[in-house]
């Protein structure tokens, strides 16, 4: 028999004052719903005079989300609509997101995969009505899948999908790459301290204060709170297997979808990401949750400034951390 549910993605919260980022009479929050989720700006009292700059910042996630949206017209959907009959030039900051989407796939041995689409169709869960496929439905669905489909040319920004079927979703990297933008703005417009979030699994913090901005981690699934982080400039990215699922037989299937083998990921309950920039802390998170602990060991040997914190799916839930990250400080909770 099968169920399927969903939660909200509530991984991250934050807690200010004295223990943060230094006292203030008041905290002022600017926030706005983009990428079905809740985009926020927030300011200490004595950062007031950003609020314009705060609301600018949310207008970028708004055009962040009106090109990369799969869910109505934009360039992401006309990209998908013509790639694979015709070279498809886009825009300048799709295309690089294009081309560091692929740059994290080779890093990551193929986890994290912006093509994966078809994969989670496959599954139900891009319409939220989960269901467990058959081999040869797995099968078909992973033959659409895969970086090495999509064809960039960097001299025309042209874009050729290799075969039909083949489509890119920026669902695993987009937060995180509005958070990047967002900040872009901010510090275009003098706004010095400010922490940025979406949908509280993706975090930036600019200039926090004393230790920084107090962030606390805890995965959906997890029984409690894993890690505290103080960060003050850098991002936090966070995954986990309990947003979505699909339940048979007793066994539990949830909807991040290794890209590689075509199967629900297991064996980690959430991934979370520290690193200098959102975008990366977003697909890194995704990437550590498919792979797991062996995956986020040799990716933050080889890339310093990368602190992954896994909690595994295992009795007592069990929590590993590697690598290091300058801007933020880790405390562990037990």
């Amino acid at each position: 028999m099968a169920s399927h549910a969903l939660t909200r993605r509530n991984f991250l919260s934050f807690d200010f004052g004295e223990r943060g980022i230094g006292a203030a009479d008041h905290w002022i929050r600017v926030h706005r719903i983009a990428m079905a989720c809740r985009f926020e700006v927030l300011l200490s009292s004595g950062d007031a005079g950003d609020m314009r700059a705060a609301r600018a910042a949310l207008d970028e996630a708004d055009a962040v989300e009106s090109a990369l949206t799969v869910f109505r017209d934009s360039d992401v959907t006309d990209l998908n609509r013509r790639a694979a009959y015709e070279p498809v030039r886009v825009r300048q900051d799709l295309f690089e997101l294009l081309v560091r989407s692929a740059d994290l796939t080779r890093r990551t041995d193929g986890a994290f995969d912006v093509t994966s689409t078809p994969l989670s169709r496959c599954w139900g869960f891009l319409r939220r009505d989960g269901r467990v496929p058959t081999d040869i439905e797995i099968a078909n669905a992973r033959s659409a899948v895969g970086m090495p489909y999509v064809v960039l040319e960097p001299a025309s920004r042209h874009v050729l999908f290799a075969r039909e079927g083949v489509e890119v979703n920026f669902g695993a990297i987009g937060k995180g790459y509005a958070l990047d933008r967002m900040a872009a703005v901010l510090r275009r417009e003098g706004a010095p301290h400010a922490l940025l979030s979406a949908g509280r699994s993706s975090v930036l913090g600019i200039g926090g204060r004393g230790r920084g901005w107090q962030v606390d981690v805890r995965p959906v699934l997890a029984s409690r709170k894993v890690g505290r982080l103080w960060i003050r400039t850098g991002a936090i990215g966070t995954s986990g297997a309990g947003e979505q699922f699909v339940e048979v037989d007793g066994r539990r299937y949830g909807h991040v979808i290794d890209p590689r083998t075509g199967r629900p990921a297991s064996g980690v309950i959430g991934a979370s990401v520290v690193t200098g920039n959102a975008a990366d802390a977003d697909a890194l998170s995704t990437a550590f949750l498919i792979g797991g602990p062996d995956l986020a060991r040799r990716y933050c040997a080889a890339y310093p400034q990368t602190l992954a914190i896994l909690v595994l799916d295992c009795p007592g839930e069990p929590t590993v951390a590697f690598g290091n990250y300058a801007g933020a400080t880790l405390e562990m909770l037990t």
